[in-house]
């Protein structure tokens, strides 16, 4: 048993030194020092030895225990220091190297389009106000004069978060708040998302919409047309053509929608083509609504429009889908 304690440590001593890496240290001493270990299978042996051996080969055999592991010891102390110098030359940043710019952001064309729009009925004296997106169904749609019985409150085209509770439609109820905070002479527009269960090239689940009031005495269709026909020109120059076509809103009466000659290229073909696309409705304000509003229809008048902002950035620069404005593909993006 000596001569093979000392044969164990002759090899130990050698397979720790040639050793070049800690996983493989790590191997040997579960080889030569671990529960079923070389070295722990000749102390478990002493037992069957004589009485008189017993002590001599248990103090053997811990000796070379104690040789082997202060070899792991020594062994594993130069690896560390050999490893931490390799991961410290693998990780060393060259501070003589070039910076990198970073890539500089910019605002998204939705927002550019909305801070235009602002801009130019600003200019005409109209305040900006905002309301929730999450809106109740009174505001979205029974004090604008919509009966219970429309199919836009069925669950087809409106998205219910619960019984009585929906993300808003249009933009119009925050009309009504405004109402009811403020007393005429009233000029508002209503920026904000809004959100329809739609999906084409021209219409998107979430979108943005522009809305707009002016409540006052005297106020006719014809500043409502001179209004809007201000704001196409400015947004799209004089030569836009432009046309009002009748229609119905619950909350409007008359009402209208306003068509504009939109050129863009074919998804398919890649041509010019032009049709014409809807991009807001209006119409003057329904007495059934300054009722809801506690305003005396009789004695105001007042005109409400609201169009769709994604639908005016296509118009403006030709784009021939909506989901190209939601994708967020930075070839896309960056031609604004």
């Amino acid at each position: 048993m000596k001569a093979e304690l000392e044969a164990l440590q002759v090899e130990a001593l050698e397979a720790i030194q040639t050793t070049g890496d800690l996983n493989t240290l790590e191997e040997h001493r579960v080889n030569f020092l671990g529960r079923k270990g070389r070295v722990t299978d000749i102390l478990r042996g002493v037992s069957q030895l004589s009485v008189e051996e017993r002590p001599l080969m248990g103090q053997a055999a811990n000796a070379v225990k104690v040789v082997i592991c202060e070899a792991l010891d020594a062994r594993k102390a130069e690896l560390t220091v050999v490893a931490e110098a390799a991961q410290a030359e693998s990780e060393a940043v060259d501070l003589s190297l070039p910076g990198r710019t970073p890539r500089k952001g910019h605002m998204h064309v939705i927002n550019q389009v909305t801070d235009e729009i602002l801009q130019i009925f600003g200019d005409l004296g109209f305040q900006t106000a905002t309301g929730p997106d999450i809106e109740t169904e009174y505001y979205n749609f029974d004090c604008l004069n919509t009966p219970k019985e429309h199919p836009a409150r069925d669950s087809h085209d409106t998205f219910f978060v619960k019984p009585g509770t929906v993300l808003r439609t249009h933009t119009s109820p925050v009309q009504m708040r405004v109402m009811e905070k403020f007393q005429p002479p009233v000029a508002v527009v209503i920026p904000g998302r809004v959100y329809r269960v739609d999906y084409d090239a021209t219409h998107s689940p979430m979108f943005y919409q522009f809305e707009g009031l002016l409540v006052d005495k005297g106020i006719t269709f014809a500043d409502l047309r001179g209004t809007l026909m201000h704001f196409i020109h400015r947004m799209f120059g004089k030569d836009i053509e432009v046309r009002f076509r009748p229609h119905f809103f619950p909350f409007t009466e008359p009402s209208a929608e306003v068509d504009i000659l939109w050129k863009a290229k074919d998804r398919h073909t890649g041509e010019m083509k032009s049709q014409w696309l809807e991009i807001l409705g209006c119409g003057m304000v329904h007495p059934e609504v300054f009722k809801h509003a506690g305003y005396d229809y009789e004695q105001y008048n007042g005109f409400a429009f609201g169009m769709g902002v994604d639908r005016i950035a296509m118009v403006k620069h030709g784009i021939n889908s909506i989901h190209h404005l939601y994708e967020n593909d930075v070839r896309f993006l960056e031609q604004f």
